[in-house]
């Protein structure tokens, strides 16, 4: 029996940007109450004041070194908003829509994989364990879960051979400090050694997914856009444009998208498709069969909130979405309640915990139209050892949702489908549930949340091949339009205006807000996923779904081995801001465990 403690963990490895968390334990190590604090500030929103909007998307990218296409797309989406609010008929072609459909789900499917083989698995894989391993039963194991053609004996044997030269040598090299050997992994030694035999063949399969980004946005990371389409010409020359050899080089078709690069795209949706039906869902049914406990950890209340996306017509036609737009409250997913972009008491944000200040007081909370950015920092003098979490303790705001805080994200967007009717969503999560016989309130959960991202990458994987058809189809027949220049010149556009960008990126809901004023920004405000997921506490006292998924049936083992706070925050795949590191003198990160 332990005394009661405060465990810190700062940063949070494995993730993107600066988290740390402080936890508070009971005498049976169980945690009482936790606290999420973001630790950086970039002042993007600040940046982009008085900026001219169609340069916005380039500025606002760069919150985020991983999904650095997401907050582009959002960001154009605000200033199309703001012209389609202005003067109804605008649009944006057919063909960029897809486009974008294709570009968004590929970033989907390429961030889903790679956190769940180099982000997250790592919290349920024993990888030293996998030196114990059979290579001729993890083969075995293998080829009973899928056709996956790297599964044979020796392909197992090779990759324990890597592994153990990376331990006898005692550099674990991309697999060191981990708590290997905890009592909290229960794989046997063949599921562990397929699993890191995955984990690096993953790594080898994004090398060749992130061609559809560089083929349609010109490069990756940080593909380009435009407000009004996408930057994609077509052309119906097949000798020319992307993928062409060097005697078409050259002339008005030179970067060009040609029958040539879209080949190259039909391969890459392929090579997609297969790794997630072959690898990645046998994988994450496989490993979740030992975790059934986890099932029951890690609820964040019932409120889940998606902002939709993916449409068959046009952004603004929301019955067409994929994703449906909706709220979910306290687990009842037989309702769907809509969501009003542009009522005040609706999206807040509230700065009660976090350090900001508002202009009339920080108890309130803003639409994000009527946001305001002014740093306010008034935490301890750094090193600390705790915030003090009474106060302002976070450099995230806290959004709610009529008051309420919501959880955004892979299972917001799965329950939504589910909730909808979704056919194959209704199918597939019937399958899980079925293959991991656990409940249905098992889906609330940390394991239902790693789960549900996996089901939605084989919704989203398989949707692609009907968007690239379409795309293919429309070009055969003679539409190659991909841009629309009208009211480009802001010298057409009204006095004011005002819009948002909503898109649904991997981690959840991501809205822009955009006010402009003779042609400029006036205002822009960015709510991203990890605001909505990792903000602190707000006036009324209530978690954001970090913290109240710590709160809900987690007991540490070791409080100087955080691996149950590290498995359900890692759930949510956070990403705080855009690559920022913490090293020492020696180049190293810095992570410190503290117990009080």
């Amino acid at each position: 029996m332990t005394t009661a403690q405060r465990v810190v963990v700062d940063p949070i490895t494995r993730i993107e940007g600066h988290l740390r968390i402080e936890a508070e334990t009971d005498a049976s190590g169980k945690i009482t109450s936790a606290y999420s604090a973001g630790t950086m500030v970039r002042g993007i929103e600040i940046i982009l004041r008085g900026r001219d909007p169609r340069d916005a998307w380039a500025f606002a990218q760069r919150i985020c070194g991983v999904c650095t296409l997401v907050h582009g797309i959002a960001s154009v989406r605000s200033v199309e908003d703001a012209l389609h609010r202005a003067i109804p008929d605008y649009r944006i072609p057919p063909n960029a829509e897809l486009i974008r459909n294709l570009m968004i789900a590929a970033q989907h499917v390429h961030d889903h994989v790679m956190h769940f083989y180099h982000l997250h698995a790592l919290d349920w894989v024993d990888v030293v364990s996998a030196l114990k391993a059979d290579p001729k039963a993890t083969s075995a194991l293998a080829q009973s879960l899928s056709s996956y053609p790297k599964s044979s004996p020796g392909y197992f044997a090779d990759v324990q051979k890597k592994v153990k030269t990376f331990v006898e040598q005692g550099q674990l090299g991309i697999f060191a400090n981990a708590y290997w050997g905890h009592p909290a992994y229960k794989l046997p030694p063949e599921a562990n050694l397929m699993a890191v035999a995955h984990y690096l063949d993953a790594l080898a399969w994004q090398r060749d997914v992130v061609k559809l980004h560089a083929i349609f946005g010109g490069k990756n990371p940080h593909p380009n856009f435009v407000v009004g389409g996408v930057p994609s010409a077509i052309s119906i020359h097949p000798g020319s444009g992307h993928g062409a050899g060097p005697q078409y080089r050259g002339g008005q078709d030179a970067t060009a998208l040609n029958m040539v690069g879209l080949q190259t795209v039909a391969n890459v949706i392929q090579q997609m498709r297969d790794f997630v039906d072959q690898v990645y869902l046998p994988d994450t049914l496989a490993i979740a069969g030992f975790y059934k406990e986890w099932g029951g950890m890690g609820d964040t209340g019932g409120n889940f909130l998606s902002f939709g996306d993916l449409p068959s017509k046009s952004f603004w036609d929301t019955d067409s979405y994929l994703v449906p737009r909706g709220v979910i409250l306290d687990h009842d997913i037989s309702t769907l309640h809509p969501i009003d972009l542009d009522d005040d008491k609706e999206i807040q944000e509230f700065v009660s915990h976090s350090w900001y200040k508002y202009g009339a007081g920080d108890a309130q909370g803003l639409h994000p139209f009527k946001g305001e950015t002014e740093l306010n920092y008034t935490g301890p003098k750094p090193p600390y050892d705790y915030l003090d979490v009474g106060e302002k303790y976070s450099w995230l705001k806290s959004p709610r949702w009529k008051g309420k805080a919501m959880e955004v994200g892979p299972l917001a967007r799965v329950l939504m489908l589910y909730a909808s009717g979704n056919a194959q969503a209704k199918e597939l999560v019937g399958h899980t549930l079925k293959t991991l016989d656990v409940p249905v309130n098992a889906l609330f959960s940390t394991l239902g949340r790693t789960a549900a991202r996996t089901l939605e990458s084989k919704i989203i994987a398989d949707a692609m091949q009907g968007w690239y058809d379409q795309l293919v189809a429309n070009i055969k027949a003679g539409d190659v339009r991909t841009f629309n220049d009208q009211y480009w010149d802001p010298s057409t556009w009204p006095k004011h205006m005002q819009g948002v960008g909503l898109m649904e990126a991997p981690r959840g809901g991501l809205s822009h807000w955009i006010v402009i004023d003779d042609g400029k920004i006036a205002n822009y405000q960015a709510v991203v996923p990890s605001t909505w997921n990792a903000g602190p506490r707000d006036a009324q006292g209530q978690p954001g779904a970090y913290e109240a998924a710590l709160q809900h049936n987690h007991v540490m083992h070791d409080p100087k081995q955080p691996l149950e706070i590290l498995r359900t925050i890692h759930s949510f795949d956070p990403c705080i801001a855009c690559a920022v590191h913490v090293t020492d003198p020696d180049g190293e990160e810095l992570v410190q465990v503290k117990i009080k």
